[in-house]
């Protein structure tokens, strides 16, 4: 299978990619995580990203496109499950031009809706460890000691796009911006609609049963 997986900022996408992922024998290709891995190596193309992401701002449609037909052209065989791609119009008709010359498409648009007030508690509240990546949240996954790692003892901070400012900024842009690629691919009917303000485990058995049946039709084609 191969998925697309959208939804503002906060909406979950990182957790129900990594499930499906997992449920699926998926690649799970987040932007996010490979363009953060990009900066922290201190390549070309995370030098270029940075300062879009601290600001909150969509990283240019050029960079984005080559890193993740890239990571794509990988997962042939396998499919995947994209997180945070495609963003915008344009990537979406490359990525589905890319695609196509692989005599490939698409084949389910999970769109995780949720509102801004839930994103911004979500979000604002959400500290990393600056060593291993462990996420954890001053609300609803707090670690043994306040502050501090459970793997590794490293004190948590906030990324700065998750302080408040930027949240802000992020819901907006996503609505400017990425909404329009739900409405191109809605066209295609290929969109499913998922209610991501509900507890992590229902989202992940509403989109299962979604999964499972494009699974079933799929073997009844063949």
């Amino acid at each position: 299978m191969r998925i697309v997986l959208l939804g503002a900022p906060g909406a979950g996408k990182g957790t129900q990619c990594k499930r499906i992922a997992a449920q699926y024998s998926l690649l799970h290709l987040s932007s996010g995580d490979i363009l953060r891995q990009e900066r922290a190596h201190g390549t070309q193309l995370g030098k270029k990203a940075q300062s879009y992401m601290d600001s909150g701002a969509l990283v240019p449609d050029v960079l984005m496109v080559e890193m993740m037909v890239g990571a794509i052209s990988n997962a042939v065989d396998s499919g995947f499950v994209l997180d945070g791609f495609p963003r915008t119009v344009n990537q979406a008709i490359k990525l589905d031009k890319a695609l196509a010359h692989n005599q490939q498409k698409i084949d389910m648009v999970l769109n995780l809706k949720i509102d801004e007030v839930t994103v911004t508690r979500r979000m604002t509240g959400r500290r990393s460890c600056p060593k291993c990546g462990a996420v954890y949240h001053i609300e609803n996954l707090k670690p043994n000691v306040e502050g501090i790692c459970d793997n590794d003892g490293t004190r948590l901070v906030q990324r700065p796009d998750d302080a408040l400012e930027v949240v802000a900024n992020r819901f907006k842009t996503y609505f400017q911006q990425t909404e329009p690629v739900v409405d191109y691919y809605r066209e295609n009917n290929t969109v499913y609609d998922i209610d991501a303000s509900k507890a992590a485990d229902k989202v992940t058995d509403l989109i299962f049963e979604r999964l499972n049946a494009i699974n079933l039709a799929s073997k009844r084609e063949n």
